[in-house]
């Protein structure tokens, strides 16, 4: 509506003005060099015009004579660019997809098109770990940390480039680079984190958290603050009391439902004669997770009392989580010490239709006291061997006899949990093995990682991974050996995930990509 408005207002002005010169005629006589060129103030004015037009007809077209190399250039470019990006487009899709052929093409049409840039870079070292080209993949992503633009994303690719291969040396250089390059990247905090836990230096550990508080909601940072406090305490427990108390109640503070926290601040306190506020601990614990290592430590608190009055105290903690398996173990452990068969054989009655292998071992253990019939024990120890499975320590695949701040596989921290291993329909054994060598023979809670009692977990099948060594047909229970740690994915997935540097242009760690008029613009400049 305006352009409409401003057109008319400079047809009017241009009518009055021809009008103007129409209404008041004048002659103008020029005279030069002996011509003399007579005419009327219109027709000259008419000339001028026209000649000012063509004049500028004239230098438009010798200008743009002038420049056609430089259009030409900036066509060319264009079109470049936009075939480059239709390469770069149908690549990452090609890996997405696992099309190893259609990758490769890509990929050399890329390079071809568009070496050395960022997306070209990233396609070229995933389509390199598509086709297990370790060394072309490492070199792609060295090529991108070695630029201020791609160097999170190129580090990030190292990082499990040399986890891949089992490097923690390096993978720990390049994760602690990135961290200092850029301290919001989480994956780089958590892989710094998880290496100073892995060294067992938990003072350096509980420093880093507190540096990268950021990345962490409340709930989570208090839980991780928990679990590293208590691997603090539990490591000076024997060198430094004063010390594991002051860590250990702080972490039961932070995550009232941490099992090996409350246990530890139970038996501190207790020595310190602190016993109500060691039940406190003990119980607010218990009401959360109900499990054997408190009940145990539940019943040592006060240890100049009776077998009756320990099963009494025992009683009234069961009665806190009332029809827990946890409860009635405890209660029948109890009245075994304190020979009240009966109480602990009724406590133990509900359980028996389908007994796990405490339970079993429970009532063998009471037909032995009790009747001295050793042929029902044997049979119960019997029927432990094929019973169904009890809530064990369990991280990564592996099961340990006690808890531990870290997993011995991934090195993740609080990655144990208290739960049922076992999700097929045969158990596998228990057998005593020495700790990986990722922990570096570091030594946990004041014990080596290697003390542990660690079940091979491979009962949890899952479909093998691609260029995995394992068949897959291969026993979902592998007995008499660990199982071996799960190979990650060998192309870096599009969608971003907790070890995923992605494809994404974000703050330096890929390409930035402009875009005009809404549509694709120009990727090179």
């Amino acid at each position: 509506m305006i352009r409409v408005i401003l057109y008319l207002i400079l047809v009017g002005a241009v009518a009055y003005g021809v009008a103007f010169f129409a209404d008041r005629p004048g002659d103008v006589v020029v005279t030069w060099q002996g011509m003399r060129i007579e005419t009327s103030l219109l027709v000259l004015g008419t000339a001028l015009v026209a000649a000012f037009f063509a004049l500028t007809l004239i230098l438009g077209l010798i200008r743009a004579f002038a420049r056609s190399p430089l259009i030409l250039s900036h066509l060319l470019r264009n079109r470049r660019g936009v075939r480059a990006y239709e390469a770069i487009s149908n690549g990452l899709i090609a890996v997405g997809a696992g099309d190893i052929a259609a990758a490769r093409k890509f990929t050399a049409e890329v390079g071809r098109l568009a070496p050395g840039e960022p997306l070209a870079l990233l396609l070229s070292a995933q389509s390199a770990q598509l086709t297990g080209d370790r060394d072309a993949a490492e070199r792609a992503f060295r090529a991108m940390a070695g630029r201020p633009d791609t160097k999170a994303l190129g580090l990030h690719g190292l990082f499990i480039e040399a986890r891949r291969r089992n490097d923690a040396t390096n993978a720990r250089a390049y994760a602690e680079e990135a961290a200092r390059t850029a301290p919001s990247l989480g994956w780089a905090g958590m892989a710094v984190l998880e290496a100073r836990c892995r060294d067992g230096d938990w003072a350096g550990a509980l420093d880093l958290l507190e540096r990268n508080i950021r990345l962490f909601d409340k709930a989570r940072y208090r839980r991780q603050r928990a679990v590293l406090l208590a691997a603090r305490a539990l490591a000076v427990e024997d060198s430094d009391r004063d010390a594991a108390r002051e860590f250990i109640i702080e972490a039961h503070r932070l995550a009232p439902g941490l099992v090996p926290a409350a246990a530890l601040a139970g038996r501190l306190l207790a020595e310190d004669g602190k016993l109500r506020k060691a039940n406190r601990v003990i119980d607010s614990a218990w009401r959360a997770n109900p499990n054997p290592e408190l009940a145990q430590t539940y019943a040592e608190l006060r240890s100049g009392e009776s077998a009756r009055e320990r099963l009494k105290r025992i009683e009234g903690l069961a009665n806190r989580v009332p029809g827990h398996v946890e409860g009635a173990l405890a209660v029948a452990r109890a009245a075994l010490d304190a020979q009240e068969f009966a109480k602990a054989r009724s406590v133990l009655e509900p359980y028996l239709k389908r007994p796990t292998k405490r339970v079993c071992l429970l009532m063998a253990e009471l037909e032995r006291a009790e009747r001295n019939d050793e042929g029902r024990a044997r049979e119960w120890t019997a029927r432990a061997v094929h019973a169904a499975p009890d809530p064990q320590w369990t991280a990564d695949g592996y099961v340990s006899d006690r808890w531990l701040p870290i997993s011995p596989v991934s090195g993740r921290v609080d990655a144990f949990e208290w739960r049922v291993p076992l999700t097929g329909a045969i158990a596998a054994p228990i057998i005593e093995t020495e700790a990986p060598e990722a922990i570096d023979g570091k030594s946990i809670g004041g014990k080596s990682i290697g003390e542990s009692s660690i079940q091979n977990a491979a009962f949890e099948t899952a479909p093998p991974l691609p260029n995995d060594d394992v068949a897959a047909d291969a026993p979902a229970t592998r007995r008499g050996r660990s199982p071996s740690p799960l190979k990650p994915e060998p192309v870096i997935p599009l969608v971003h995930a907790p070890d995923d540097p992605g494809p994404d242009a974000t703050e330096g760690e890929g390409a930035t990509v402009r875009q005009d008029n809404g549509g694709w613009g120009k990727i090179f400049e």
